[in-house]
């Protein structure tokens, strides 16, 4: 096997690793917490699974975008989110305060729009490279 080729699929187990503990933490939050020999508390577990879901799509995401930039943007905001859902769905659980949701979405927001501008970005250089090369 070639390094290359290890290092990928050493991308891929650590990503399936961080996607499997993450949905089970999200979905089934006081199993994970048995498991994990944690306190079930369920808000805490909701977003530790987002943040290990997020890792685990940015892990992926790497292998084929080769754009560190583009790559953390996206994570970034994916699991910010699913932060503030989070927050929103888990509000009678602890999930801290209504003002919490909108902050988080507002940095989503704004996170968002700098993913859209690198991307812009990236599309006009390929275009411009591939215009030099005609």
């Amino acid at each position: 096997m070639t390094t290359g080729r290890f290092v990928k699929v050493v991308v891929v187990l650590a990503a399936l690793s961080m996607l499997a503990t993450g949905i089970w933490a999200r979905v089934d939050p006081a199993s994970f917490a048995v498991w994990a020999n944690w306190p079930n508390h369920v808000h805490f577990l909701h977003d530790a699974g987002v943040f290990q879901i997020g890792i685990g799509l940015m892990l992926l995401c790497a292998l084929w975008w080769r754009d560190v930039v583009g790559v953390v943007l996206a994570g970034f905001v994916f699991t910010n989110t699913f932060h503030a859902v989070n927050h929103a769905v888990d509000l009678e659980l602890g999930g801290g305060h209504v003002s919490d949701v909108w902050s988080l979405l507002a940095i989503s927001l704004v996170a968002a729009a700098g993913l859209v501008a690198r991307l812009r970005t990236l599309h006009h250089r390929r275009t411009a490279k591939e215009g030099a090369n005609a």
